[in-house]
């Protein structure tokens, strides 16, 4: 990716797993970073790769709150980076008002903010949109399946709200938005107890526990390496969008989670036993997204393949919840030193 010319990016939700790695990249390309979050769900040990940057400031405060004052007098932003939202389905389903409102009054907020400043304001949206989809791949131009009023719509629907916030902020002239739909993404800085399928089946292998597989494992999802979605992030913030339309982003291989199982389990050589459990609800059964859009408009598409990221991740986890034990995977995660946003997986 070409690099821009230096920005103040605030960063919404930056001590997560995605802004974390985000706002490390912002650095390392000689950006400023404020980065605000609440720290209800991340971790701030995702933080300590980041303190201590002249050029890093950490924020604590909830955007679904008044904005701080330490961000609304900075009127020298032009970057806005909305990662603000809990991801995963047992965390966002915990306080489901708190969800919602995180995406549409936090999404206002941002927005009145960007206007404010005259700051280019990217919103990360999701793939859930989509719901259980009946169109395979998903193109941005697909509608959704969506069930408004399940136990993941305040996830859902509360992401579609704010998509619409931005769009009509765009319309009305008051903010230069964007619009990324991310797909199913892991690495390094995840939580271990997050709930993602992932973490869940990498954690149970290293530990030795029964590992757990919703329904009969043949759903089907797509995984990208997470230095690979920011610098699809990156990208879609600089491009020149020639109209109002969101962007997929996501790696377009898609794996049953059975065939995902296999492969954690041979990276780990774990030997657990395989306990199957009731399908959660509205659980899509297929995710793949179409990227053609990012690849015509931003240049992009995923490098790092599953096995590759695995290792990595697996190494990640393994240094988490047994110190010296990530030596195990040292040789898989070898495969990555030369590869883009190595630097940033390796911290």
């Amino acid at each position: 990716m070409r690099k821009s010319k230096s920005h103040i990016a605030l960063v919404a939700g930056g001590a997560g797993f995605i802004g974390s790695h985000l706002c490390r990249a912002l650095l390392d390309q000689g950006h400023e970073v404020i980065c605000l979050d609440s720290l209800q769900t991340a971790r701030e040990v995702n933080l300590d790769m980041l303190e201590g940057h002249r050029n890093f400031t950490f924020v604590r405060a909830d955007i679904v709150d008044p904005l701080p004052d330490a961000v609304t007098r900075r009127r020298d932003i032009s970057r806005i980076y909305n990662l603000a939202c809990a991801a995963s389905p047992p965390q966002y389903q915990a306080d489901p008002e708190h969800t919602m409102l995180t995406s549409v009054v936090g999404t206002d907020r941002l927005l009145r903010l960007a206007e404010q400043n005259g700051a280019r304001f990217l919103l990360t949206s999701t793939s859930e949109v989509y719901g259980d989809p009946e169109a395979h791949p998903q193109q941005e131009d697909y509608r959704g399946w969506v069930n408004c009023t399940g136990p993941r719509a305040c996830y859902d629907e509360g992401k579609r709200a704010a998509e619409a916030m931005a769009f009509d902020f765009a319309r009305l002239g008051r903010a230069d938005v964007r619009v990324a739909r991310i797909f199913n993404t892991y690495g390094p800085n995840m939580h271990p107890d997050d709930g993602r399928v992932i973490s869940n089946l990498v954690c149970q292998a290293l530990s030795g526990e029964d590992i757990t597989i919703y329904g009969d494992g043949s759903q089907t999802r797509s995984f990208c390496y997470v230095s690979d979605m920011v610098d699809g992030l990156m990208r879609l913030m600089e491009s020149d969008m020639p109209d109002l339309q969101p962007v997929n982003l996501g790696n377009p291989d898609e794996y049953t989670i059975m065939e995902l199982l296999e492969e954690v389990l041979a990276q780990t050589g774990a030997a657990s036993r395989v306990i199957h459990l009731p399908l959660p609800v509205d659980d899509p059964r297929r995710r793949r997204p179409d990227i053609r859009r990012a690849q015509t408009l931003l240049g992009w598409k995923p490098k790092i393949p599953l096995q590759q990221g695995l290792a990595l991740t697996c190494a990640f986890f393994a240094k988490e919840l047994y110190a010296g034990s990530a030596e195990t995977f040292a040789s898989q995660a070898a495969l990555s030193v030369a590869a883009p946003g190595a630097s940033i997986a390796a911290e």
